[in-house]
């Protein structure tokens, strides 16, 4: 039998975002992840060099094949990522590191892949109803940027679709005078106001220094995206307290829009590295009202369960392993 046809083929899984690169090693077709890395993308000049060094650290060569999840759109076999300054070939590294089969897609179709095998202990529950079997699923996270997909029924029980897409990248909108006051010094510095501008952790460091800006705060140092969220749920700083709620909110509202879209009465997951780290003070944030509030079709959004991913391991790896 081919090798590259051999579903007991090794595999090396990847979930790349802007920040972190996690690798894991998985024996053949349906064997469990083992050996699982996390490699900070700084510092590695390509993704090929994290590769190899994770493979360095093991003592093992290439294995026959690869899937990658990566943070960044896949549109050819050139990827430059948006979020990190690694920039490759498909084809080239497949060859350099002497992969027989390596498969590379968007580091949200990954997880979203991976949704239909998550255990209930792994999801919280942020009010709704029951999803309804077999449709659409929405899918949105905060992390380095803001991921975006979904899943649609294929023609078998059991069997996804997941979706493509860049739907971090939506035009924001405003439900109130301070997110318009929000939204115009965005605007005013990126030109165009995307949902991943507040939506993200870079966003969320955005959002303070903006909210420090309209406040007429002076000397106001920069801090990181963990910091704001600490003291925000510590309720020790105003901006930081101001600048979670608008996070949460506009998050609820860019989830609304996607779950109209989609008509996703499966079910909206949130996954990304921010929001499950945030823990009751999400539950608590303006998220489900503003996900909630869509005029006339309110009452259709109030049925749609929201089910924040709490897990371990990546669940994108395991997708990676579904998309080979």
């Amino acid at each position: 039998m081919n090798r590259a046809t051999d579903r007991s083929a090794a595999r090396l899984l990847g979930d790349v975002g802007g920040t972190n690169a996690r690798f894991a090693w998985q024996d053949g077709d349906g064997a469990p992840l083992r050996d699982i890395a996390t490699l900070p993308t700084a510092d590695h000049a390509t993704l090929a060099d994290a590769i190899t060094a994770y493979l360095k650290s093991l003592g093992r060569a290439a294995p026959p094949w690869c899937a990658i999840g990566i943070a960044n759109p896949i549109t050819g076999d050139h990827i430059q990522m948006t979020n990190c300054h690694w920039a490759f070939s498909i084809s080239a590294m497949r060859e350099a590191l002497g992969f027989e089969r390596l498969v590379v897609i968007n580091d949200f179709t990954a997880l979203a892949l991976a949704l239909p095998d998550l255990e209930p202990t792994e999801l919280r529950q942020l009010g709704g109803d029951a999803a309804v079997s077999g449709a659409p699923i929405a899918l949105i996270g905060p992390g380095t940027g803001l991921g975006v997909s979904g899943l649609l029924a294929g023609e078998s029980p059991g069997r996804w679709l997941p979706l493509q897409g860049e739907g971090g990248h939506v035009t924001l909108a405003a439900s109130n005078a301070r997110e318009a006051a929000v939204l115009q010094v965005l605007r005013d510095k990126y030109g165009h106001a995307s949902a991943e501008r507040a939506v993200s952790g870079q966003g969320l460091e955005t959002l303070y220094a903006v909210v420090c800006t309209l406040d007429a705060v002076a000397g106001v140092t920069p801090l990181p995206a963990a910091e704001i969220s600490q003291r925000a749920m510590a309720c020790s700083d105003a901006q930081c307290v101001e600048a979670l709620a608008l996070f949460c909110g506009f998050l609820g509202n860019v989830a609304g829009n996607l779950a109209l879209t989609l008509g996703a009465t499966g079910g909206v997951y949130i996954g990304g590295g921010i929001v499950p780290r945030l823990g009751d003070a999400f539950s608590r944030s303006r998220f489900r009202a503003c996900f909630e509030d869509k005029g006339r079709f309110s009452a259709y959004l109030e049925a749609i369960p929201v089910f924040v991913i709490h897990t371990e391991v990546s669940p994108a790896l395991l997708g990676a392993a579904r998309a080979l």
